[in-house]
């Protein structure tokens, strides 16, 4: 099943990036990532709608955990997005449907155990963030249910990962407005229509991850090439999936230390009290925003860096960079200017409380600078994402990481939360750069010098 944006280039080594290649990927991409962070903002105004600060900051805290869990599993997205563009790249169809079938194995599993871990996880991450009283109490109801949609959730992450390696921009933006555009309504309609508060915030998530895994298999199914099905023996093809663990492994290391990053700043948040809380709750989706509306240009890096190197064919590589980057940092520098005129408006949308408002206003500035300080490191990581190149995303995430903690320490020791801005807007552009002066190493070693 292909829809009439799918652009898929004929089959074959050498081929020509062209800026209609990457608006194929990266346009229907981008409205696909948008509808993530519009869920983070309908879910925030529905809770912030409940008049409780309380409640908003339970959600933030709550979001933050959710993601350290699983979005540490993204790696099932970004692993076989670079594997099934390697596939595409040398023309080998049967070992596209394997990886995609060798993922979606790993999701399940992965989802029903942590279904099984949820109360360790629970109670480890309360302790870490901080939470008590009725902030935890918040983030607990929240998190107890949602954990329930991790094997949907999962198999998701491998789904999309099968469609964006093969650069079907419009089957993932039917994946995924079905998946954010469910959950909308019905936390709309269960929040506030039916009352359920928060525990219909996450119902909600539950029911459309199940809906959009069960769209997305059958999608898939059926544009599977029968005469190209992989055995079984070729799906558990020792050295392809060791190959794929190690890939998870780098991946899932520099996912959680990411994730690791927006969890220090939670908790570093957590002791200006819950009106800072709150405000950088409201403020993050702001970053979210702009990162998601950023990862369209960077799905465009990934599935063609990732098909020029299994062709082996540099001038494709390098061209798919470079025009990545450029639309990457125009999309950026637009998407700043949007927050720092409309910021406040949207902040009054999203909260009816005063103080926290106030609160939010006084960071606008460092929030909206997060796209133009995050752009290269969303390229690059495409691009490194695409040629599995996984070892340099991991280290330079860590480096990053460690800078970032210990900047923020000193930091807000000095100028408070905007210390704790700042200190964000570094970690963004450290990662970026350290990733870009790898490039022209690791570019030579995989096709020679240019």
């Amino acid at each position: 099943m292909l829809l009439k944006t799918d652009v898929l280039p004929p089959e074959g080594r050498a081929f020509e990036v062209t800026n209609r290649m990457v608006f194929a990927i990266a346009v229907p991409m981008t409205l696909a990532f948008l509808t993530t962070p519009l869920l983070g903002l309908v879910d925030t105004a529905v809770v912030g709608r409940l008049g409780d600060a309380a409640l908003l900051g339970g959600l933030a805290i709550a979001a933050i955990l959710f993601d350290l869990v699983f979005t540490t599993f993204n790696f099932l997205r970004s692993a076989t997005t670079g594997l099934v563009a390697q596939a595409m790249g040398r023309g080998y169809p049967t070992e596209e449907q394997a990886v995609f079938w060798r993922s979606l194995m790993i999701s399940v599993v992965a989802g029903l155990l942590i279904i099984a871990a949820t109360p360790l996880l629970l109670a480890a991450g309360l302790a870490f963030m901080g939470a008590q009283g009725e902030v935890a109490a918040a983030a607990s109801t929240y998190l107890v249910i949602r954990a329930l949609s991790a094997p949907a959730a999962l198999a998701n992450y491998a789904i999309l990962g099968y469609v964006l390696g093969r650069g079907m921009g419009g089957t993932g933006l039917l994946l995924q407005s079905v998946i954010n555009g469910t959950n909308i309504i019905l936390s709309i309609w269960f929040g506030l229509g039916l009352g359920y508060g928060l525990e219909g915030v996450a119902l909600a998530t539950v029911i459309a991850e199940f809906t959009g895994c069960a769209m997305g298999f059958l999608v898939i199914r059926r544009r599977f090439d029968r005469a190209h099905s992989p055995s079984w023996k070729q799906i558990i093809d020792r050295p392809a999936v060791m190959r794929l663990m190690a890939l998870n492994g780098d991946i899932m290391i520099r996912s959680f230390a990411l994730i690791a990053a927006f969890a220090w700043f939670t908790r570093q948040g957590t002791g200006f009290g819950e009106t800072t809380l709150a405000a950088n709750a409201i403020l993050m989706n702001f970053f979210m925003v702009a990162g998601y509306y950023l990862d369209g240009f960077a799905t465009a890096a990934e599935q063609l860096a990732g098909r020029a190197i299994g062709a082996r064919h540099r001038p494709a590589f390098d061209k798919a960079v470079r025009l990545t980057v450029f639309w990457g940092f125009a999309l950026a520098g637009f998407t700043t200017v949007f927050f720092l005129i409309f910021g406040n408006a949207v902040i009054g949308l999203m909260t009816t409380l005063e103080p926290v408002r106030l609160e939010a206003g006084a960071y606008l500035f460092w929030a909206a600078l997060t796209a133009l300080s995050g752009v290269l490191a969303f390229e690059m990581d495409g691009v490194f994402i695409g040629a599995t190149w996984s070892r340099d995303m991991r280290n330079m995430m860590l480096l990053s990481l460690a800078l970032f903690i210990g900047l923020s320490i000193v930091f807000t020791q000095v100028w408070g939360n905007l210390g704790l801005w700042i200190s964000l807007n570094i970690f963004l552009m450290a990662r970026g750069f350290t990733l870009m002066a790898l490039l022209p190493r690791r570019s030579n070693t995989a096709f020679g010098p240019a």
